[in-house]
């Protein structure tokens, strides 16, 4: 079992969701709004609301998509990810996939695999 976690532009989170849906025995995925900076780095901007200089750092919006999968899936998960991610500008985002040690489903207590 690996998770493969992506972080995207939310405009691709539709396009990725289809797609994904073309994948048999997809298990599924969880979806989080998330915020940072790559290489491009963070913006600065000086606030002249107060007495004092303070910076204000302006993250870019991004969408996590994380998804836990049999090791037979996570080649076409990733796959499918670059495919659709991908506009070839800065920003288009980063694939990361590494093993699940465990894994349970609370409501039927179904373990490892099975659980996904």
């Amino acid at each position: 079992m690996k998770m493969v976690t992506a972080i995207i532009q939310p405009f691709m989170l539709t396009k990725l969701t289809r797609a994904f849906e073309e994948i048999d025995d997809f298990p599924g995925m969880t979806v989080t709004d998330v915020r940072g900076f790559g290489r491009e780095k963070a913006h600065t901007e000086e606030s002249g609301q107060h007495s004092r200089m303070e910076d204000l750092v302006d993250f870019t919006a991004k969408v996590r998509v994380e998804v836990a999968a049999q090791d037979a899936l996570v080649e076409s998960i990733v796959q499918t990810i670059a495919e659709v991610a991908h506009t070839g500008n800065r920003g288009d985002g980063k694939v990361f996939v590494w093993p699940i040690e465990a894994a349970l489903r609370v409501r039927t207590g179904e373990t490892a695999e099975s659980a996904l």
